[in-house]
C-alpha cells in the first residue's frame, strides 16, 4: 500500500512527509483493517510532523499520521464481533483507553492517561490501509458522504466538546474565535442551543464563512484595521481555537464577569483578575458517546463540515497550506485521488 510516512519531523516545508509503498497491516485481536475512503488534516498533524511536541510525539519513527478517518472494514482480526468486512466506519483521534481508570469509568475516556492516539502513537490514516481499535471504530450513516464525514471524526467531536462545556443557553451571547476546521463547527453546534453566536477573526474570508453559516455578528480582534470588534464584557461565554495568546487575552475581554472561556488550544492565559470571577476551562476531544451525538446532528441536516479535498499523494503540500491559513474549513486527503 501507499502512504505519507513521516520519519524524522522538519519544517513541512522540507517536505517531511515520503509517499511511499509500504507493507499492508494486518489486524490483531481487537482490530480491523480498513481501506481509507478519506482522512482529515488536523492542526495538531502539522504540529507532530513539525517536532513541535517532541521528544513525547510522536511516540516513534517512522509513523503515518492522520486521525479523523473514514474508512470500509477490509479485513476483521480475532475476537471482533461489532464490525464486518464491507461496514463503512470511522476513527477518531483515541485509537484506545484503558477503561478501567476513573476517568474511563466516569465518563470522560478522552482524560486517560492511558490512551492510545491515532497517528501519534499508531499509525494512522495517512494510508491507503490502516488498523483501527472495533471498539472505538464508529459505523456511519449511509447519507454522509465520505469527505463530509471524515472532519466530524476530529473538528466534530472536538466543537461538540467545547460547546458543552462553554454551558451556552437560549438568548445568550458566545463569541468563537478562530473560524478553521474546528471553529467552523463550533460556531455552528453553539448555534443549535439557541445562543447568539459571534465570530472573531483576523480573516475576511474566514468571517464571510462565518456569516454564511449563521454567525450573527463576524468581528476582528481588538487592534485590528478594517473591521468591528467586539466590546468589552459583551459575551457571556467564549471558545477559542485561534491558535494564539492574544486571542485569548481577546476572549477574556470580552466576556462579562462570571463568563466563561473555553480553550481548545494551548496557548498562555496570562493575569487575570479574579474579581471578575472568569472561569478559563480547557477541552480535548470527547467521547464513544459524543462521537454518536455528532453524526447524529449531522445527519439531520444541523451541521455541515466545509472542506476542501486532495489526493493522500499532496499531504506535503496541504500541511503547507494549512501553515500559511491558504484553506477554506478542513483539508481532507483522499487516497488514489
Amino acid at each position: 500500500m501507499y502512504a505519507a510516512v513521516l520519519r524524522a519531523p522538519g519544517p513541512v516545508e522540507n517536505q517531511p512527509l515520503d509517499y511511499i509503498d509500504v507493507p499492508e497491516p494486518v489486524p490483531g485481536p481487537g482490530e480491523v483493517a480498513i481501506t481509507v475512503l478519506a482522512c482529515g488534516v488536523c492542526r495538531s498533524n502539522l504540529h507532530m510532523v513539525e517536532g513541535d511536541w517532541l521528544p513525547a510525539t510522536p511516540a516513534a519513527l517512522p509513523i503515518i499520521p492522520g486521525h479523523e478517518v473514514v474508512g470500509r472494514v477490509k479485513a476483521v482480526g480475532p475476537g471482533v464481533e461489532n464490525l464486518t468486512v464491507g461496514d463503512r466506519i470511522g476513527v477518531q483521534p483515541i485509537w484506545s483507553t484503558c477503561g478501567v481508570c476513573g476517568h474511563c469509568v466516569s465518563g470522560h475516556e478522552q482524560r486517560c492517561r492511558r490512551r492510545q492516539i491515532t497517528g501519534e502513537t499508531r499509525d494512522g490514516g495517512y494510508a491507503e490501509v490502516m488498523l483501527a481499535n472495533a471498539a472505538f471504530a464508529c459505523k456511519i450513516p449511509d447519507s454522509l458522504a465520505d469527505t463530509e464525514a471524515a472532519p466530524l471524526f476530529c473538528p466534530g467531536i472536538t466543537a461538540y466538546g467545547a460547546v458543552k462545556k462553554a454551558l451556552p443557553r437560549p438568548g445568550q451571547n458566545v463569541a468563537v474565535f478562530g473560524i478553521g476546521g474546528v471553529g467552523h463547527l463550533a460556531l455552528q453546534m453553539a448555534g443549535l442551543t439557541g445562543a447568539h453566536v459571534n465570530a472573531v477573526s483576523r480573516s475576511l474570508k474566514a468571517r464571510t464563512l462565518a456569516e454564511q453559516l449563521g454567525a450573527r455578528g463576524a468581528y476582528v480582534p481588538a487592534g485590528i484595521d478594517g473591521g468591528l470588534a467586539l466590546r468589552d464584557g459583551s459575551q457571556d461565554a467564549a471558545i477559542v481555537f485561534a491558535p494564539s495568546d492574544h486571542a485569548v487575552a481577546e476572549a477574556l475581554r470580552v466576556i462579562k464577569p462570571g463568563g466563561r472561556v473555553v480553550l481548545g488550544v494551548a496557548q498562555s492565559v496570562g493575569v487575570m483578575d479574579i474579581g471578575d470571577e472568569k472561569t478559563v476551562v480547557g477541552t480535548v476531544l470527547g467521547t464513544r458517546q459524543d462521537m454518536a451525538d455528532v453524526l447524529n446532528i449531522a445527519v439531520d441536516g444541523k451541521l455541515h463540515a466545509v472542506h476542501e479535498d486532495f489526493p493522500l499523494s499532496e499531504a506535503n503540500h496541504v500541511l503547507q497550506r494549512l501553515k500559511t491559513g491558504q484553506l477554506h474549513g478542513r483539508a481532507v486527503l483522499v487516497p488514489g485521488a
